[in-house]
C-alpha cells in the first residue's frame, strides 16, 4: 500500500471554471422520458455544463488559475511548479502544462508536468506536486485538473453522455516550514483497465477509418471507437468497495479521528454510488457535499468543484479538516487528508 505524508505543504486556495452553456438532461433527445427520469433519479445528474466547439480543458483551467492567482495576490514570478491533470489535453504532444506555463505568464524556470488520469486525478496530482515542494525548493505551485468529457462521450450513448460535464479547476499549494502537510493513501489495479476506456486513437490501436464508424451496442447505446466506454456494473462494484477501503486505510494509518473531519469530498461518480460509499463509512449527509445535480461527473475536477460550489463559505472562514477521495479510470484510487485555514475560494468562474 502506498502511504505518503508530505510535510511543509499547505493548500492555500481553490477555484473552478465551467462552461456557461448548460444542457438539461430532460432536454436530451433519443432517450424516452421514463428512462431519463429513472436515470436522473439513479445518477442524481439533472444538468451539465458543456463546452462549445474549440474550447479545451486547458481553457477552463486557465481561467480558474488566473482568478485564483489574482485573489491570492501572488506574484506569478514566485510560482515554481505547475501540474496539469487531464485526459483531454490540447494535443498528443507537446504537454499541455508547458503551454499553460506560457499562457499564464509563469517564469520559464517553472517545473511543469502532465498527468493522464481521470476520477482519481486530483488526489494523484496533489500528491505529485506536494512531493516536489516538500523540500522547500519550490515555494508556490499550481495544480490544474479537469476534463471536457462531453467531447469524448457519444451523444447516442445513454450510459455516458447524460453523466459527464466539463470543468477545469486550480488549486494553490505553498511551502510553509513546520506545517503538518498532507497525508495520502494511493492505489491502482490495472487488471480493470477496460472498465473505462477509449479504444482507438492511441498507439495500441491507431486511428483508422473504422475508428469513426458508429456501432450500436444495445438499445440507446451507440458509439465509435473514439468514444468513451463505461462498464457501469464493474465501475459501481469497484467504487463502492475501494473508496471506503481507501478512506479507512488513510484514517487508520495516520490515526485520524473521523469525528474531527469537517468535510468529506468524494469524486462525484453518481448519486447511487456516492450514497453507498457514504453509508458504508457511516458519514452524516451534511459532511458529504454533492455537486452532481448541476454539474454531473466532471472527472478529476469533481473534488475541487464541489469545494467551490458547495462549501465555499465554510472553507473561507476559519479552520477546516478535510478528506478527499477519488476513484475511477485505471483503475486507480486515492485519498488525502489536508487542513485549511481561511482558504481563498473565488466564486465559480464561467467560460463563455
Amino acid at each position: 500500500m502506498a502511504y505518503l505524508h508530505i510535510k511543509n505543504v499547505v493548500v492555500k486556495g481553490v477555484s473552478a471554471c465551467v462552461p456557461a452553456t448548460v444542457q438539461e438532461n430532460t432536454g436530451l433527445t433519443g432517450i424516452p422520458a421514463a428512462d431519463m427520469e429513472k436515470l436522473i433519479k439513479t445518477t442524481g445528474v439533472e444538468r451539465r455544463h458543456i463546452v462549445s466547439e474549440g474550447v479545451c480543458t486547458s481553457d477552463l483551467c486557465f481561467k480558474a488559475a488566473e482568478k485564483l492567482i489574482d485573489e491570492l495576490g501572488w506574484d506569478k514570478n514566485d510560482i515554481g511548479g505547475l501540474v496539469f491533470v487531464s485526459q483531454t489535453p490540447d494535443y498528443i504532444l507537446p504537454a499541455t502544462s508547458c503551454i499553460l506555463q506560457n499562457r499564464l505568464g509563469l517564469p520559464t524556470d517553472c517545473f511543469t508536468l502532465d498527468i493522464s488520469l481521470g476520477c482519481s486525478g486530483f488526489i494523484y496530482g496533489l500528491s505529485t506536486l506536494a512531493g516536489y515542494m516538500q523540500s522547500g525548493m519550490i515555494k508556490k505551485a499550481i495544480l490544474l485538473t479537469g476534463d471536457t468529457s462531453s467531447i469524448t462521450s457519444s451523444k447516442n450513448d445513454k450510459s455516458t453522455y447524460p453523466l459527464f460535464g466539463d470543468a477545469g479547476t486550480a488549486t494553490a499549494l505553498e511551502f510553509i516550514d513546520s506545517e503538518e502537510g498532507l497525508k495520502f493513501h494511493l492505489g491502482s489495479d490495472g487488471s480493470g483497465y477496460q472498465a473505462i476506456i477509449i479504444n482507438d486513437g492511441g498507439y495500441r490501436n491507431l486511428f483508422t477509418e473504422a475508428s469513426v464508424v458508429e456501432n450500436t451496442v444495445s438499445e440507446g447505446i451507440a458509439r465509435t471507437n473514439l468514444h468513451l466506454v463505461l462498464d457501469g456494473m464493474d465501475v459501481f462494484s469497484f467504487g463502492i468497495s475501494k473508496a471506503p477501503e481507501s478512506v479507512n486505510a488513510l484514517l487508520g494509518k495516520f490515526e485520524i479521528d473521523k469525528e474531527n473531519i469537517d468535510h468529506f469530498y468524494f469524486h462525484q461518480a453518481n448519486l447511487m454510488m456516492n450514497e453507498r460509499i457514504r453509508k458504508k463509512l457511516q458519514l452524516p449527509e451534511e459532511k458529504v457535499p454533492l455537486s452532481l445535480r448541476d454539474f454531473g461527473n466532471t472527472s478529476s475536477a469533481t473534488i475541487p468543484l464541489t469545494m467551490v460550489t458547495q462549501s465555499a463559505e465554510s472553507l473561507r472562514n476559519g479552520k477546516n479538516e478535510n478528506i478527499g477521495c477519488g476513484f475511477g479510470v485505471g483503475l486507480s484510487w486515492g485519498s488525502v487528508h489536508f487542513s485549511t485555514e481561511n482558504l481563498v475560494v473565488p466564486d465559480l468562474v464561467y467560460h463563455d
